[in-house]
């Protein structure tokens, strides 16, 4: 059972006070019965609730596409720095984290729910779940870089990375800048600047544009987002 205001504020984004208001007015009812106490218990799974007429359903899960900004930490509490939890500025929900991780100097796509089932089936190594990054880098990238990163690169760790995608967007030789999409289906820290690394290239910047089928939103502005539509959803948990 949950009280009936918390369960409007959760569901429509309302803060407290104004579902306080709304309830008050008459406006809601529960099974059919109108309902002026805010205080009053509800069945969220059960219970028919509904404002001006218009039904508001219980989803206990919530999914955000975020297009994270830098200077922002991929966690959900941290002393030192913002996290990119605290965008989320419209949820009442107090359980969000980001799936996986990007570094505080790194852009792009990133899913922020509350779907733990969700999370561990994209974060599992076993899932090879794939992640595109646009990389730019100082050093010039070529054919060579290219194969090395479809065999496998040592960048220190006990196996070698997992055969990559590379495709060389732009080089420009004067200024020693190159820029590429790469394709990895990993999650080793600092994975993409290791491999740049091992590649004799330094990464300058570093965005990721997909995650498995979710795609980044070519109109979400840097440090905006938006809830995942239903089709988005279905289609993250038949990766």
């Amino acid at each position: 059972m949950i009280r009936l205001d918390k369960f409007l504020s959760e569901m429509s984004g309302w803060t407290r006070s104004e579902v306080k208001k709304i309830v008050r007015t008459g406006s809601v009812t529960v099974d059919g019965n109108e309902v002026k106490k805010p205080e009053t218990k509800i069945d969220e799974k059960l219970s028919i609730v509904s404002v001006d007429g218009r039904q508001i359903k219980y989803n206990k899960y919530e999914y955000y596409m975020l297009n994270k900004p830098k200077g922002f930490v991929s966690a959900t509490t941290d002393r030192e720095h913002k996290t990119v939890v605290d965008i989320i500025s419209s949820s009442e929900k107090k359980d969000l984290f980001p799936v996986g991780r990007l570094d505080i100097d790194t852009e792009g796509l990133l899913l922020i729910t509350n779907d733990g089932e969700l999370a561990h089936r994209l974060l599992a190594p076993k899932n090879h779940v794939e992640k595109t990054y646009y990389v730019e880098v100082s050093g010039i990238l070529d054919d060579v870089d290219v194969d090395a990163v479809e065999k496998g690169l040592d960048i220190g760790e006990e196996k070698n990375t997992i055969p990559a995608k590379m495709e060389i967007l732009k080089t420009d030789i004067q200024n020693n800048i190159s820029s590429c999409y790469l394709t990895i289906h990993e999650g080793k820290f600092h994975q993409v600047k290791r491999m740049m690394k091992k590649l004799g290239k330094t990464v300058t910047y570093l965005k990721r544009v997909s995650m498995g089928s979710l795609i980044l939103d070519s109109k979400l502005k840097n440090g905006n987002y938006r809830k995942l539509t239903e089709q988005e959803i279905i289609e993250l948990k038949n990766n």
